[in-house]
């Protein structure tokens, strides 16, 4: 009985810690700032779309939502398909190469990505790939394929052997064998994975932040930024922005939420 009401309550505040700053969120999108003070809880007086016409004509967001969905859609592809070849390697190689191989992406995780601003930040000077949304891939890629490695190998590892072995046998080599099996049963680790780091690059700020300084190639999250003033901040078109921002977020999991939820659970039951 005192179980259950600790977990009530303590899920009930966790709840109210995630709806009360969204509901503020929400509503303020269609409220005016001296409203969103006064009143951040209450339903607005007047609904209405100012804001986001506002935000469309002088906000200057269509460039760097663009930018954005640029540098997260190819990071993910190029992450998910090598990520994928090499989780490939580690699962069916038997020698000890697949376990070192395994072991140096491993310890890709225990590195944090802060440590490395000073040599990527050099790096991409030397190279020219600084105000350069391909220089944001290329670092993208380097720091989730790690993670997505990690992930995907272990699903590879849970595939029945046999299913490889008869295709061996049957005159398939490792490319055919990757594409028309591997592959298609690896769908919901996939779909998972890519849901997992479409979020970390399309919410990533640190990275822009530290690489680009031309107008024309900010990311949306750098440009939120932009919405806060020196001695004011005007948290309805912020709210705005944040709104249109978390738009592609959930389209995506909405339209793969099968995937995402089969990947979480794949291998948690045997028998």
């Amino acid at each position: 009985m005192i179980y259950r009401i600790f977990k009530n309550t303590m899920l009930t505040i966790f709840a109210a810690a995630v709806l009360v700053p969204s509901s503020i969120v929400v509503l303020g999108t269609f409220k005016e700032d001296v409203e969103i003070y006064t009143k951040p809880l209450a339903l607005p007086k007047h609904w209405n779309l100012n804001n986001f016409r506002t935000l469309i004509d002088t906000g200057n967001v269509i460039t760097p939502f663009k930018n954005s969905v640029i540098v997260a859609v190819f990071s993910v592809a190029i992450t998910i398909f090598f990520a994928s070849l090499v989780s490939y390697v580690i699962a069916r190689s038997i020698t000890v190469t697949g376990k070192v191989l395994f072991l140096l992406f491993s310890l890709g995780l225990a590195i944090p990505g802060q440590v490395n601003i000073i040599p990527i930040f050099t790096l991409f000077t030397k190279l020219h790939l600084n105000n350069s949304l391909f220089g944001l891939v290329l670092v993208n890629i380097a720091l989730t394929l790690p993670i997505s490695v990690f992930i995907i190998s272990a699903f590879f590892k849970d595939l029945p052997k046999e299913m490889f072995e008869v295709a061996s046998i049957d005159g398939a080599g490792h490319w055919r064998v990757y594409r028309s099996i591997a592959m298609p049963l690896a769908r919901p680790a996939i779909g998972a994975t890519s849901i997992f780091l479409f979020v970390i690059c399309w919410n990533d700020l640190l990275y822009p932040l530290m690489l680009i300084n031309e107008l024309d190639k900010k990311t949306l999250p750098l440009t939120l930024i932009d919405f806060r003033g020196e001695f004011a901040t005007s948290y309805s078109m912020l709210f705005t922005a944040i709104m249109v921002a978390s738009i592609p977020m959930v389209l995506m999991y909405v339209f793969m939420q099968r995937s995402f939820v089969a990947g979480l659970t794949a291998g948690a039951v045997k028998g």
